[in-house]
């Protein structure tokens, strides 16, 4: 089954209607592990576990968009895209607020450029 593939444009697009659930997933990964500490003002087992059935729910909504889903800490998202017919993913790294990044797929992280 083929990959499908974002323009910058629908990358674009997409992640601006996910920032905030990205967001949301930043804010209860810090009480998820706040709560797993214990003693916490958050709260106790049952906040932790609605924390982690939202952080499940975010992290597929995620996903089915098309994009990946590369990190958690910190939070990294991925778009499969194509620059001059190679295989590039448009790379959104927690903090960033726009899609600014890329790499090559056979490079990883590592090969990470400014579009």
């Amino acid at each position: 089954m083929a990959v499908p593939l974002f323009s910058l444009s629908e990358a674009r697009t997409e992640l601006a209607r996910l920032l905030p659930a990205l967001d949301e997933i930043v804010r209860l990964r810090a009480d998820a592990a706040e709560l797993a500490a214990g003693e916490s003002s958050l709260g106790g087992l049952p906040e932790f576990k609605a924390a982690q059935a939202r952080l499940d729910e975010l992290m597929e909504t995620v996903q089915h968009t098309g994009a990946e889903l590369k990190g958690f800490a910190p939070l990294l998202v991925d778009f499969p895209s194509e620059m001059d017919g190679v295989p590039v993913l448009l790379c959104w790294l927690e903090g960033d607020r726009e899609l600014a990044w890329y790499h090559r797929t056979d490079l990883g992280f590592a090969g990470r450029r400014p579009l």
